[in-house]
C-alpha cells in the first residue's frame, strides 16, 4: 500500500509550519508508524548533511529526528541557499548544480519538479506515512505558476492540506479566510482543515470566532495550539536576535556574542550558548554597538567576502583586535574561520565576483573557495581538551598555511582547523562544534568558565520535540485526523 501523505501549508512564513510537522512527526513515530518528512522546496542558510553524504534543510533533518530516522537527501531534494538579494546556490536531491537568479530558476522549475517527485515515490515506496512541510504561502499570486513548493505538489500527489496560521500575528481569520479565498477550487477542496498556532489565553474566548469560521468556509478547525513558552525547535532559517540570560544561581556567567551577518548560515551553531544557564549571548545587528564580551564567535557565511567586508563596515575588525588584547576569546566557524586568515580568494566566482579579500591575519593561513563543495559527517577529539567533538562539514573552501600545523581538531582521516600560538583563537570548519556535551563543557571553559556545568544539548532538543507532541496531542482533535490517517492516530498504524 502507498504511503499517506499530509501536507501542512501556511498562511505566511513563520506560520509554525516547521513546528507543526516536527510534533507530528514525532507524535506518529511514538504510535509505531513508520514516517518520514518531506520539503519539496526549502530556501534557507540553515542545512545539514545526510546520511546519504548530501546536505538539506535543517528544518528536515530535526524533523527526521523527530521521526527516529537518519536525515536523507529525499526528504528536501530541492534546497536554495541564497547568496545574494537576486541569486541563491540549488541544490537538487543533495547536490549543488550551481547558482541561479530568480528567472533561471523559475525556468528551472519543471526540471525541480521532476526530482520533487521522484523524491517522494521513493519515499512512498519505504514508509507508511509522509509528513509534508509548505513553503511561505500558497496564496503568493506571482509565485502559482510552476509552483512546486505548496499547491503545485499536493495537486500533483493528490494529498489533503492542513492550513496553519500564526495567531500572535494578528488579523488570523483574515488569514484563513484570505489565503482560502486565493486558492482555486481544486486547491480550496484540498484544503480539510485549519490549525491556529501560538495561542494566548482563554479559547473559550476563540470560540466565537471558530464558530464563524467552520460555519463561512465548511472547514473544520482541527486544533488550537497555546503559545509554549521556552519552547526550542531548530530553526528553519529565521533568526531570533533577543538575549538569552542566565538562569542558574551562581555569580560566574560567560559573556558571548556574535554577529548578525548578511548572509549569515547555520546559526543552529549558537542554540547550545542560547540553552546554556551560565551564557549572556547576544547577536549584534547592523548599527548596534558591540558589548564586551568573554567570546566571540564568527559565525557560517555563504558570501564570505561580502560578509567580511560587511564586519569591517560595521566596525568589527577593531573591536575583534581590541576584545584580544584584553585576553578575550575568539572562534570562527566555516566561514567565520575562513575569515581569520591572511587572505580568502575567489577565482571562480563561487560566491560572487571573482577576486580576493584580505583577511582578518590572526591565522597563518589563506582560503581558496572551489567549486566542489565538502559534505561530511566528523567525530573526532578537541585540541584545547582532549574532549569528544561531533560534526558536519559544509564548505567551498580549500585552507592552507602554517596555522593549521596546530590544528583545532584531530579526526580520523586528519586533522581540521587552527589554534593560534597564544590560545586565544580557535578556528574550525564543524558546524555543531558545540553539540557534543564534552566539547560544549571543555570550550567554556577555555573561554573563560571555569565552573561550567554540563549541558547535553542533543538530551534538551529531544525533550523539547517530546514537549512539542505532548502539545498536539492534547490540542489537535485527533479524531478528525483519522479520515486522513484513518488509524495511524489512534490505533498506530497507517
Amino acid at each position: 500500500m502507498p504511503a499517506k501523505t499530509i501536507m501542512i501549508q501556511g498562511t505566511t512564513s513563520d506560520a509554525g509550519k516547521s513546528t507543526l510537522a516536527t510534533g507530528l512527526c514525532r507524535l506518529l513515530a511514538r504510535r509505531g508508524v513508520r514516517v518520514a518528512p518531506f520539503k519539496p522546496q526549502n530556501m534557507a542558510l540553515n542545512s545539514a548533511v545526510t546520511i546519504d553524504g548530501g546536505e538539506i534543510g535543517r528544518s528536515q533533518a530535526v524533523q527526521a529526528l523527530a521521526c527516529g530516522i537518519e536525515p536523507h537527501t529525499d526528504m528536501n531534494p530541492i534546497l536554495l541557499k541564497p547568496n545574494s538579494t537576486i541569486g541563491s546556490q540549488v541544490i537538487v536531491q543533495g547536490r549543488a548544480i550551481g547558482n541561479m537568479d530568480a528567472a533561471a530558476y523559475h525556468r528551472y522549475k519543471p526540471e525541480a519538479m521532476n526530482a520533487v517527485l521522484a523524491s517522494h515515490r521513493r519515499l512512498a515506496g519505504h514508509y507508511d506515512c509522509i509528513v509534508v512541510e509548505g513553503a511561505g504561502s500558497p496564496a503568493e499570486i506571482n509565485l502559482r505558476t510552476g509552483d512546486i513548493a505548496n499547491m503545485g505538489f499536493a495537486e500533483a500527489v493528490d494529498c489533503p492540506v492542513i492550513l496553519v496560521a500564526d495567531i500572535d500575528r494578528g488579523g488570523v481569520f483574515a488569514h484563513l479566510v484570505g489565503t482560502l479565498a486565493l486558492l482555486s477550487e481544486s486547491e480550496q477542496r484540498r484544503v480539510v482543515g485549519f490549525v491556529i498556532n501560538r495561542f494566548r489565553g482563554d479559547v473559550g474566548l476563540l470560540q466565537p470566532g471558530l464558530d464563524w469560521l467552520e460555519h463561512y468556509t465548511g472547514k473544520p478547525v482541527l486544533g488550537v495550539l497555546p503559545y509554549l513558552q521556552g519552547l526550542h525547535i531548530e530553526a528553519e532559517d529565521s533568526l531570533s536576535r533577543s538575549s538569552v540570560r542566565p538562569t542558574l544561581g551562581t555569580a560566574q556567567t560567560l559573556r558571548v556574542v556574535a554577529p548578525v551577518l548578511p548572509r549569515l548560515s547555520n546559526h543552529t551553531d549558537f542554540d547550545p550558548l542560547r540553552l546554556h544557564p551560565q551564557v549572556e549571548f547576544t547577536l549584534v545587528g547592523p548599527g548596534q554597538a558591540i558589548p564586551a564580551a568573554d567570546l566571540i564567535i564568527l559565525p557560517g557565511s555563504k558570501n564570505t567576502r561580502n560578509d567580511l567586508d560587511w564586519l569591517r563596515a560595521n566596525g568589527w575588525e577593531p573591536a575583534i583586535l581590541r576584545h584580544l588584547r584584553f585576553g578575550g576569546k575568539l572562534i570562527g566557524i566555516c566561514g567565520g574561520f575562513q575569515m581569520l586568515g591572511r587572505m580568502l580568494h575567489d577565482p571562480l566566482g563561487v560566491e560572487g565576483a571573482a577576486g580576493s579579500t584580505a583577511g582578518l591575519g590572526l591565522l597563518e593561513m589563506e582560503t581558496t573557495l572551489t567549486a566542489h563543495k565538502r559534505l561530511e559527517r566528523q567525530e573526532g577529539r578537541l585540541a584545547i581538551a582532549d574532549a569528544a567533538v561531533s560534526g558536519y562539514e559544509i564548505h567551498m573552501g580549500v585552507s592552507s598555511g602554517p596555522a593549521l600545523e596546530r590544528p583545532a581538531v584531530s579526526l580520523p582521516d586528519g586533522a581540521d582547523g587552527a589554534v593560534s600560538a597564544d590560545g586565544q583563537v580557535l578556528g574550525t570548519y564543524l558546524h555543531g562544534l558545540l553539540d557534543h556535551p564534552e566539547a560544549c563543557l571543555a570550550l567554556l571553559r577555555w573561554a573563560g568558565l571555569e565552573e561550567a556545568v554540563r549541558l547535553d544539548y542533543r538530551a534538551e532538543r529531544e525533550a523539547h520535540i517530546d514537549r512539542l507532541a505532548d502539545m498536539l496531542e492534547q490540542h489537535l482533535q485527533l479524531e478528525r485526523l483519522t479520515a486522513l490517517l484513518p488509524s495511524a492516530l489512534l490505533q498506530g498504524a497507517c
